[in-house]
């Protein structure tokens, strides 16, 4: 069977469904807390984007503090624990190469926070009530 040449699309529709797959499981660990890490269990955490490279050997992973409080904390709890997420990631997924994570926090919650404030304001209201 001849399997066709990977194109930049179907390559991109890959790292997006093996991004999914790999925010699926790291949700689900932090959710039924079997990270084993105070800080994490006393906290909720949300994965809500996981993004890879093109060879699949790298992962940012983007997570928000639940009300985004203590996410520096959070933060550092989960880049401690990275080494427990690669292997149960690898683990669960079968890949080829277990992905180096990285844990970065989520800003874009606070950008279209401040992009709602933006378009809210009078001055705004009023050149776009003028169109």
């Amino acid at each position: 069977m001849v399997v066709p040449a990977a194109t930049p699309a179907t390559r991109s529709v890959r790292l997006l469904k093996v991004g999914e797959q790999v925010r699926h499981v790291l949700a689900e660990l932090l959710a039924r807390q079997e990270v084993h890490d105070d800080v994490l269990t006393s906290h909720t955490v949300s994965v809500t984007e996981v993004r890879m490279s093109p060879d699949l050997r790298h992962a940012t992973v983007f997570i928000k503090s639940l009300l985004g409080t203590d996410e520096e904390v959070v933060l550092k709890a989960l880049r401690t624990n990275t080494a427990y997420f690669q292997k149960e990631v690898a683990g669960r997924l079968k890949l080829r190469f277990a992905a180096k994570l990285k844990f970065l926090s989520d800003e874009s919650f606070d950008e279209a926070s401040r992009i709602e404030a933006l378009l809210a304001d009078p001055k705004v209201q009023r050149d776009i009530a003028e169109d």
